[in-house]
């Protein structure tokens, strides 16, 4: 046998990084990503549109909070390409700690712009608001959120920041449309209670601005070199 034919399988194409289980992690994360991108995406449309005819800022913020979130991915699924290029690289992670820190001040500017608005109507005297069409895009909401933190698998916060971003914001995000659906059922039923709207919608920016606070400083540190332990929440 000529060494030509020894050698013969190095010649075929080999792809290391998807073949060894942190390649395939990493396109599974692409991946994963994507399908929650999608997700996301499709929601938007529907959060506006019943937030504005049913005068609703608790079904806006959401939707705020779902434009915010659609951002973070997509810079998202270009910082884990860019780290894959090269996984090894020493600052191979950086881009995804940009990513969470963009990600985190997205956040907390939806945080003020929300609790703005509710401590306005707040203030002015709460306006009718229509519960039927808030509950019902909040059901769907849910079930949007929780179908999400299944495709991204709740042992995602131990992966990287960037995933356990998005993770939290998605459990974050279905727990706020269970509230909203509650209120909107309230509204409903009652043909009042209508200050339940801008309250919800007060705790709806307390927990975006406390995940956004928490998320920032731990970019931050990863930035400057720290060890980031993705198992203490």
């Amino acid at each position: 046998m000529s060494p030509a034919d020894t050698d013969r399988s190095d010649l075929q194409p080999r792809h290391p990084r998807m073949n060894s289980p942190a390649g395939a992690a990493r396109f599974s994360q692409r991946r994963r990503l994507s399908i929650v991108l999608t997700l996301n995406l499709a929601l938007i449309g529907g959060l506006v549109i019943v937030g504005v005819t049913a005068n609703s800022v608790g079904v806006l913020a959401a939707a705020g909070d779902t434009v915010a979130d659609s951002i973070a991915l997509v810079l998202g699924l270009v910082a884990v390409a860019l780290r894959d290029r090269d996984p090894d690289h020493p600052r191979a992670n950086r881009p995804i700690a940009i990513v969470a820190l963009i990600n985190a001040a997205i956040l907390i500017a939806v945080t003020i712009s929300v609790a703005i608005e509710a401590f306005a109507r707040l203030a002015e005297g709460s306006p009718a608001v229509l519960g039927f069409p808030m509950a019902v895009v909040s059901l769907i909401t849910l079930a949007v959120m929780v179908a999400g933190a299944l495709v991204l698998g709740l042992s995602a916060h131990r992966e990287d920041i960037h995933m356990k971003s998005v993770l939290l914001d998605t459990l974050a995000d279905a727990a706020a449309a269970a509230g909203v659906l509650v209120a909107g059922v309230v509204i409903w039923l009652t043909a009042g209670l209508y200050w339940l709207d801008p309250v919800i919608a007060l705790v709806l920016a307390a927990v975006i601005g406390y995940a956004g606070a928490r998320l920032a400083a731990q970019a931050i540190a990863a930035l400057r070199g720290a060890d980031i332990d993705f198992d203490n929440d």
